[in-house]
C-alpha cells in the first residue's frame, strides 16, 4: 500500500507533537515503520489520507462499539450542539447518563462523569483513601489504570516490596504507597493483606486485564479480592474503562456477580467522546465535594456533546441486544483463528471474551504480565504488517486488545480469517 501523504503528515507532526502522536501506542514503535493518518472512518472501515481503506480492529481504543459514525450517535451529537456544545451548567443530560449506569450497574448507587478514563481511576484513588483515612493501594501488573502517578509503578522484587516510579518525573514517595502485585497470585495477595491490611486503602484492578494484552481471571480470584477487602476494610476498585457495556450490559461484575464497592468507567459511554465517570456505593461518594471533604471538579465534565453521544449508543444497543450479536461475532472471529492456527500449526495462544480478543505470539497458559511478556515481538510485528498491507488493522502492539463492533460483517470476519491465516503462513 502506497502511503506518501501518511508519511508526509507524520513528517510534519514530529516537528509539533511529542513523537508526532498524542498517545504513545499511536507512533508504532511496538511494530515499527511509521502510523497512517485517518482522513474518515465508517462502519467497520477506516480510511487512510492515501486512500487505503482497512477493516479496523482498534475501534478508536474500544468506544466504537457500534462502529464508526453511527447515524444515531450522529444524529445526537448535532441535535445536541444545535442547543450549545458546553455550558458549565448542569444539564439534563447528566441526570439521564446518571440514571442510565445506575440501573446498569447495581452496585453503583451514585456517579460522578469526568472526562477520561485517567480522571476516573485518579479520581477513585482519591476517594478511597478519603473514605478509610489511609494510603497505601494495592495495584497487579498488567493493569493499567491510565497516567496516574501512583499508579504509574511497576513490581519490585518480591510479593511484598514496593514498585518503583515506572515512568520518569513520578516521586518515589508516590511509589512508596503503591504496593504491586502479579495477578492471579493468591498467596501474594493475602500476605499483603496479612502484613499491611490495616493501612491498605483500596485495590484497584482490571477484572478482566485488558491492556497487557487480555487474559482472565483465575476462578475464585475476584471473589477472593472481594473478601479480603471486606475483612480489612479496603475499598475495591474495578477499572472497567474498557470492559464496561462491552463484555456485558452491565460489565464484568455482572459476568462474575462479584460486587466492587467503587467503578471507574470510560470508552463506550461516550460514543467516541472523551468521557469518563466513577461511582458507587452512595455512603463513598457522598465523600465527595461539595457535599464531602474530598475534592474533584471538571469544566467540561458531563458535557452535553458526550453525554448525548454515550445515551444514543448506549440506547441503540439495548434496542439491538447488541451484546448478543457481539458474542456471535467474537465466536466467528476466534473459531476462523483458531482455524488459521491449525492450519499453519502455530501453537499460539488466542484469548477473547465477548467481544475483545488477544493473539499471543506465545506458547503455554497466560494469566498474568509475566505470561503475557513471553511473546515473540518480532514475529507478531511481522504478523501485523502483513495483516494491515492486506487491509486488516489490528492494533500496533503485541500488549494490546482487539474490539468488533456492530458494524462488522459476517464477511469482514471471514475475511479478516483469511488474512490472519495468510499472515501467519
Amino acid at each position: 500500500m502506497i502511503h506518501t501523504h501518511s508519511h508526509s503528515a507524520f513528517a510534519a507532526a514530529k516537528k509539533r507533537i511529542p513523537g508526532g502522536v498524542n498517545s504513545p501506542v499511536r507512533a508504532f514503535r511496538g511494530v515499527g515503520g511509521e502510523p497512517f493518518f485517518v482522513d474518515r472512518a465508517s462502519g467497520s472501515r477506516i480510511r487512510d489520507v492515501d486512500g487505503n481503506e482497512y477493516i479496523d480492529y482498534v475501534g478508536t481504543w474500544g468506544p466504537a462499539i457500534l462502529g464508526h459514525a453511527p447515524r444515531v450517535v450522529i444524529d445526537a451529537v448535532k441535535a445536541t450542539a444545535e442547543r450549545g456544545v458546553s455550558f458549565g451548567i448542569p444539564n439534563p443530560l447528566e441526570i439521564e447518563m446518571a440514571e442510565l449506569i445506575c440501573q446498569w450497574v447495581p452496585s453503583i448507587e451514585k456517579v460522578r462523569m469526568v472526562n477520561s478514563g485517567t480522571e476516573a481511576t485518579m479520581s477513585c484513588i482519591r476517594l478511597a483513601r478519603g473514605f478509610t483515612k489511609r494510603e497505601k493501594i494495592i495495584k497487579f501488573e498488567g493493569c493499567y489504570h491510565g497516567h496516574v502517578d501512583s499508579l504509574l509503578v511497576k513490581a519490585g522484587s518480591g510479593a511484598l516490596t514496593h514498585g518503583e516510579p515506572d515512568s520518569a518525573g513520578v516521586p518515589a514517595a508516590f511509589a512508596d504507597l503503591t504496593i504491586t502485585l502479579p495477578f492471579n497470585d493468591v498467596a501474594a495477595l493475602r500476605s499483603v493483606f496479612m502484613r499491611e491490611g490495616s493501612k491498605i486503602a483500596a485495590v484497584i484492578l482490571e477484572p478482566i486485564p485488558a491492556n497487557a494484552g487480555l487474559y482472565f481471571p483465575r476462578e475464585g480470584f475476584l471473589e477472593l479480592l472481594r473478601q479480603q477487602c471486606s475483612e480489612y476494610g479496603a475499598l475495591l476498585i474495578f477499572d472497567e474503562v474498557m470492559t464496561g457495556f462491552r463484555v456485558a450490559r452491565g460489565g464484568v461484575q455482572e459476568r462474575s456477580g462479584v460486587t466492587p464497592d467503587l467503578t471507574a468507567l470510560g470508552k463506550v459511554i461516550g460514543g467516541g467522546l472523551p468521557v469518563g465517570a466513577f461511582g458507587g456505593r452512595a455512603d463513598v461518594m457522598d465523600q465527595l465535594s461539595p457535599d464531602g471533604p474530598v475534592y474533584q471538579a471538571g469544566t467540561l465534565s458531563g458535557n452535553p456533546l458526550a453525554m448525548a453521544a454515550g445515551l444514543a449508543q448506549l440506547r441503540e444497543m439495548e434496542r439491538v441486544n447488541g451484546w448478543q450479536k457481539l458474542e456471535q461475532l467474537g465466536a466467528m472471529l476466534e473459531e476462523g483463528t483458531r482455524e488459521a492456527l491449525r492450519k499453519t500449526k502455530r501453537d499460539f495462544v488466542f484469548h477473547r471474551v465477548g467481544s475483545m480478543f488477544c493473539l499471543f505470539f506465545a506458547k503455554g497458559e497466560i494469566h498474568n504480565l509475566a505470561d503475557a511478556q513471553r511473546s515473540d515481538r518480532t514475529a507478531f510485528a511481522a504478523f501485523f504488517h502483513r495483516c494491515l498491507d492486506a487491509g486488516v488493522y489490528f492494533a500496533p502492539s503485541q500488549f494490546e486488545t482487539g474490539f468488533i463492533s456492530l458494524a462488522h460483517s459476517e464477511q469482514d470476519i471471514a475475511r479478516t480469517a483469511e488474512v490472519v491465516a495468510e499472515a501467519l503462513g
